[in-house]
C-alpha cells in the first residue's frame, strides 16, 4: 500500500519535455551556425573532440534529476504495518434509481446527478460504517459490496448512468431483494437500505416486499425523493445537447413527476421514513441523525497503520544526476574516441 502525498507536484514532470525541446532546438541552431563557417570536414578537424553521445548522455541525466527531485516533491509514502482495528458502525446500502425518468431536469442539475450529490454528501459525513451501492431501473444489478472503502463508492458512484440498464422501469422491489445478499453475516444488528428515486413507474410489491425485508432480515428503509410533485419532461440529448423530449405512443410528451406516496409507504413499512431530496444539506443532516441514533455493530478492518517516507531516495538519486551532469564534460575521453559509437572518426 502507499501514498502520494503532494500529487501536485507531478506537474512538475512538463519541464522534462521542455527541456528536450530546448536541447533539440539548439542542436539544430549549432548545426545551422556551424554550416556557415565551415563544412563537416573541416568542422571535424576543428573540433576533434566533440562528442554527440556525451550530449545526449547529459540531456538523460538531467532529466532523470528533474524526474527524481519531482518524485521527492510528490513524497511517495510505503505502508509498513497493517493492523486489524475494530470499528463500530452501521452497514449501509444505496439503492440508486437509473432508469430514464431520472434525466428530468425538474431538480438541478438533474433527478440522476442530484441523487449522486445526495449519496456523495452522506457518505463524506460518515466516519466508521460500511456501503455498498445498488443500481436498479426495470432490474437490479450490484455495484459494491459492503466496504469501508469510501473513495471507490464514490467512484463506483460517479460512473453510474441511465444506460447501465436495459430494461427500463422503476424495480424498488428488486433493490430491495438485492439488498438482503449485502448483509450476509449474522452479527451485523444494524442494516439499513436507502433508496434513492422519483418512485415513478414502481412495481406494485415493493410495499410488501419492504415490509418482508425488515421483519425478517432487519433491513430499515429510508427512501428520499428526487424531483418535482409537478414533474417534467425526460430530454434527449447528443452531446449534451437537447434534440428532442421522450414522447408516448399517441406522440405526447412524457411528464414524469415525483411519486411521494410509495416512497413514503416503503419507508413506512420498513421502519424507515421519507426526506425530501430538494435540499441536500438538510438530508445529510437527518439521515446523519438517525445513524448516530442507532446502535453500533462492532466489525474488524485491516488497514496500514504506519506509512514511511520514502522522499529521500528520489532526492538522493535526482542529486547524484546533477552531480554527474555537471562533472560530465561534452569532450570524448579517450576511451570513447575507441568505441567511435556514432562513427565519429570518420
Amino acid at each position: 500500500m502507499y501514498q502520494l502525498e503532494e500529487k501536485v507536484w507531478f506537474w512538475a514532470l512538463v519541464i522534462i519535455p521542455v527541456i528536450v525541446l530546448l536541447f533539440l532546438l539548439l542542436q539544430l541552431w549549432k548545426r545551422n551556425t556551424q554550416k556557415k563557417f565551415a563544412n563537416a570536414t573541416v568542422l571535424q578537424r576543428l573540433s576533434p573532440d566533440k562528442s554527440i553521445f556525451k550530449s545526449i548522455l547529459k540531456l538523460v541525466l538531467l532529466s532523470l534529476a528533474f524526474a527524481c527531485l519531482a518524485l521527492a516533491l510528490v513524497n511517495p509514502k510505503i505502508g509498513t504495518k497493517l493492523e486489524t482495528v475494530k470499528r463500530e458502525g452501521v452497514d449501509i446500502v444505496f439503492a440508486l434509481d437509473v432508469s430514464k425518468s431520472m434525466l428530468a431536469e425538474d431538480i438541478a442539475p438533474n433527478r440522476l446527478d442530484k441523487a449522486k450529490q445526495l449519496v456523495t454528501q452522506i457518505i463524506n459525513n460518515l466516519a466508521s460504517d460500511r456501503v455498498g451501492i445498488i443500481a436498479y431501473a426495470g432490474r437490479a444489478v450490484p455495484q459494491l459490496p459492503i466496504t469501508t472503502d469510501y473513495a471507490s463508492a464514490k467512484l463506483f458512484l460517479n460512473n453510474m448512468n441511465t444506460n447501465m440498464l436495459s430494461s427500463q422501469g422503476t424495480a424498488i422491489n428488486e433493490a430491495i431483494k438485492l439488498s438482503k445478499t449485502y448483509f450476509d453475516d449474522e452479527e451485523q444488528t444494524n442494516r439499513v437500505l436507502i433508496i434513492i428515486s422519483d418512485g415513478e413507474d414502481h412495481s406494485e410489491d415493493a410495499v410488501a416486499v419492504a415490509e418482508d425485508a425488515n421483519e425478517e432480515n432487519g433491513i430499515r428503509i429510508f427512501t428520499i425523493g428526487v424531483g418535482d410533485l409537478k414533474g417534467g419532461p425526460i430530454p434527449l440529448k447528443i452531446n449534451n445537447v437537447v434534440q428532442s423530449y421522450k414522447k408516448d405512443s399517441k406522440g405526447e410528451t412524457v411528464i414524469t413527476k415525483l411519486n411521494e406516496a410509495t416512497l413514503k409507504s416503503i419507508a413506512n413499512e420498513a421502519n424507515g421514513v421519507y426526506i425530501n431530496g430538494k435540499i441536500t444539506a438538510n438530508v445529510v443532516e437527518e439521515i446523519r441523525g438517525i445513524l448516530n441514533a442507532m446502535d453500533k455493530t462492532e466489525f474488524e478492518a485491516k488497514q496500514f497503520a504506519d506509512f514511511e517516507d520514502k522522499f529521500q531516495w528520489f532526492l538522493a538519486f535526482g542529486v547524484l544526476f546533477l552531480f554527474i551532469d555537471i562533472f560530465l564534460l561534452e569532450r570524448k575521453t579517450a576511451w570513447l574516441k575507441k568505441l567511435n559509437l556514432f562513427n565519429e572518426n570518420l
